[in-house]
């Protein structure tokens, strides 16, 4: 570049040089916006579908493409869109399901509180219709799929906060026998405990923010489909809808992957003592914890003898205040929203994740004012344990 000024080598120095022989051990990360290409034939070769390379990153990133193939082996899938959140992977699951106005998407009634919020305030406007059901009585929920024909049915692998084990297997084979899809929150179990595609599900939904990432630095959001025939419907709302999943979170991410399988057994098997140990304690009405309720049901969709990683207690003095004291009180655990961290959070779920219901709602679903959520990390159990119960004193 001798031939220009200093101020033109500031910009083009450096760049679109030769690719190096050698093929990097990890994924690398293209922070690129758009690229390049030798003639105007081949670019527009790619852009006509014919070169299946990258255009433009709203499009397609390799180190995104990296992220999403690497999920959709882990899940025993076909196809795998990242998105820039779990509530924006939601949103493209339903939308491929190809809901329109007077589609019934049949809900667990157990969902996270936002995605109700999607399927009344943005769903709903376009008329689609939510109904609700008790996805662990499978006798109700086959009667009222009978009666409803909904489009889609929507579950969560493990509900979000009394930790209820959906039988995925059984709930696909009331969504086929009606002509449904079955879309599966798979977020609280991972593709380690479960993979739902193999139970019988369409679509498997993640918000990577959680145990896929597991450090507490990056949002992003993943669905999968067993079905090659899903990528132009999930592709197309990334594109158009613009929820695409930054190279550096994409990173993060599949950095985090790399350690799912040692970071969830240790968090599982520290659940699992913890939820022993505080079913002991007199401050507590009731541990909710799979392997505790029904290790039965759970060992049927869950890896091994796993409960998953969280656990939810409701004191026996069921107030906010109580609630609140107690978390105040922990010194280790770190009062937070999320959950999956390689770190012990802790979450108030009616002043949080169901906060929008109104609390007749949430007396409904079993979701008491001292109801505490408890995300276990990978700490040593013994300094875990007595955090939480000197806060219970």
């Amino acid at each position: 570049m001798s031939e220009y000024s200093i101020t033109t080598k500031l910009v083009h120095a450096g760049e679109r040089g030769e690719q190096p022989v050698g093929k990097p051990v990890s994924t690398p990360i293209y922070p690129t916006a758009t690229y390049t290409y030798d003639s105007m034939a081949e670019m527009d070769k790619v852009f006509s579908g014919e070169g299946g390379d990258y255009v433009y990153s709203r499009y397609g990133n390799p180190t995104v493409a990296a992220l999403e193939k690497a999920v959709c082996e882990a899940e025993n899938g076909k196809v795998a869109v990242a998105y820039a959140s779990g509530m924006a992977a939601i949103h493209a699951a339903l939308a491929a399901c190809e809901i329109t106005t007077g589609s019934i998407v049949l809900a667990s009634q157990d969902l996270y509180g936002a995605t109700f919020d999607l399927l009344n305030k943005i769903f709903g406007v376009y008329g689609v219709k939510t109904k609700t059901a008790d996805f662990n009585n499978l006798d109700e929920l086959a009667r009222i799929a009978a009666e409803l024909k909904p489009r889609v049915l929507l579950a969560e692998t493990i509900s979000n906060p009394l930790l209820k084990v959906c039988d995925i297997e059984k709930v696909a084979e009331i969504a086929h026998e009606h002509g449904a899809k079955l879309v599966v929150d798979n977020t609280f179990a991972s593709p380690y405990l479960c993979q739902p595609l193999t139970l019988g599900a369409d679509f498997s939904v993640h918000s990577a923010t959680k145990y896929l990432s597991g450090h507490a630095d990056s949002t992003g959001g993943v669905v999968i489909s067993r079905d090659e025939f899903d990528k132009p419907n999930l592709d197309g709302i990334k594109k158009l809808v613009g929820g695409v999943l930054s190279v550096w979170e994409a990173h993060h991410i599949l950095r985090g992957i790399k350690t799912l399988a040692l970071r969830l057994e240790k968090q599982c098997e520290n659940a699992e003592k913890i939820a022993i140990a505080l079913s002991k304690n007199a401050a507590i009405e009731k541990v909710y914890y799979p392997n505790l309720d029904d290790k039965k049901s759970a060992n049927k969709v869950l890896r091994g003898n796993f409960g998953g990683a969280l656990v939810s207690i409701k004191l026996k003095n069921d107030s906010r205040e109580a609630a609140w004291k107690f978390m105040d009180s922990l010194n280790l655990a770190v009062r937070a929203t999320s959950l999956g961290d390689v770190y012990t959070l802790v979450s108030h779920s009616a002043s949080s994740s169901h906060r929008e219901l109104s609390p007749k709602k949430r007396e409904t679903l079993g979701i008491a004012e001292s109801l505490v959520r408890i995300s276990v990390g990978i700490e040593d159990v013994n300094d875990i344990v007595a955090d939480i119960e000197q806060a219970l004193k």
